[in-house]
């Protein structure tokens, strides 16, 4: 069983960005009644790098496929997986805060509550763990767990 997701913003990001460029139009319509070439022209590079933001931020991937566990940019062998554990919101929030550990990598959108804390087995690897936002948890946890089991008997 293989698992891919993407960390797309949400909906509501969408609509927020557009309300701030069009108030940015009509501030700037404001503030040069005379020539609305410039607000129209302003307000499209502003429109054009609310976008190029969102979808850029929106572009993290979490994946898991022929035998390699991703998030980000960042892979790992599943062979080098330890302990996959689903998380709520409150058990996300911990391990970002007070129980973190800075040598952790962390994948981490704020408009996605739950997530999966990976144990990275490698010796040669000094980070312990990763901490990753998704969606849907327990559907990483099975898809490394199977994917752990396929690649041993494989």
């Amino acid at each position: 069983m293989d698992y891919a997701e993407r960390l797309t913003v949400p909906l509501r990001w969408w609509a927020q960005g557009t309300m701030l460029v069009a108030s940015f139009w009509l501030a700037v319509l404001v503030a040069t009644p005379d020539d609305e070439y410039v607000a129209w022209s302003i307000t499209a590079v502003a429109g054009a790098l609310m976008v190029s933001l969102l979808v850029g931020y929106g572009r993290a991937r979490v994946a898991v496929e022929g035998g390699t566990l991703r998030a980000g940019r960042a892979h790992i062998a599943l062979e080098h997986v330890g302990e996959v554990t689903a998380l709520d919101a409150d058990g996300v929030r911990r391990l970002a805060g007070v129980d973190a550990d800075a040598r952790a990598y962390l994948l981490l959108r704020p408009y996605l509550k739950r997530g999966v804390r990976v144990e990275v087995t490698d010796p040669a690897d000094p980070t312990p763990y990763w901490l990753v936002s998704c969606r849907r948890p327990e559907q990483i946890v099975t898809a490394v767990r199977v994917g752990r089991t396929g690649s041993r008997s494989g």
